[in-house]
């Protein structure tokens, strides 16, 4: 595997991560949005990735990380008796987010842990490359 391709790879890995960071940063900003129904509230997103193989030989090997689709939640969203909210259903009721705050803190740390992981893989072969460049001096 050349030097070029692990570059490629944590590039894609970190386009992943991002991705991964703008859905749950979406998560967070929607949590406390109500509905009058519980098709309009809010619901979670989260990306699906997809490993992309390339050139696969015994000497050489590429892979790289693509977002496949997003993923939207099918867990309940929950109602809530608010009769004074404008956007409350005849009953009374809104629907709220079915957004995790402790499941999106933990997908945001664990995705930029992997963003931070990647930085380092490409500073260290961007490292690996000058010490080869520096042989012929």
């Amino acid at each position: 595997m050349s030097m070029l391709t692990a570059l490629k790879i944590s590039s894609s890995a970190m386009n992943a991560q991002m991705m991964r960071l703008n859905t749950t940063a979406s998560n967070l900003a929607n949590i406390d949005v109500v509905g009058s129904t519980s098709e309009e509230a809010y619901k979670a997103k989260k990306p699906i990735f997809k490993t992309v193989i390339e050139n696969y030989t015994q000497d050489n090997f590429g892979a790289s990380v693509s977002v496949n689709g997003i993923f939207v939640s099918d867990r309940e969203n929950t109602s809530r008796y608010d009769p004074q909210n404008p956007l409350a259903s005849r009953d009374g009721y809104v629907f709220m987010s079915n957004v995790n705050s402790i499941e999106e803190m933990v997908d945001m740390t664990n995705a930029s842990r992997s963003y931070q992981t990647n930085v380092e893989v490409m500073n260290a072969t961007k490292k690996m490359m000058m010490s080869t460049l520096q042989l012929g001096k």
